[in-house]
């Protein structure tokens, strides 16, 4: 099954993201719960977790190298 792109994203206070996808639905998703995982404890930092980007043709966000969701994740996982 293919997912719907990310048209758009904004990070919301407490480490929520707002992402906005092609087929225009808005889903949250509370990023959070992805701190167990110390792939991501670099973004506990707010001031490189604001950085977010999206991913050329928006299949996912990423803020560097190292750290990137899917759009997968974002509209399965997202409210």
């Amino acid at each position: 099954m293919e997912y719907p792109k990310i048209k758009k994203v904004e990070v919301l206070d407490n480490y929520i993201l707002k992402i906005i996808f092609n087929n225009d639905e808005i889903k949250i998703y509370d990023f959070k719960p992805n701190f167990k995982d110390k792939f991501f404890s670099q973004l506990e930092d707010y001031s490189i977790f604001k950085n977010v980007k999206i991913d050329t043709g928006g299949c996912g966000i990423y803020w560097n190298d190292d750290c990137d969701l899917s759009e997968y994740e974002l509209y399965i996982n997202g409210i």
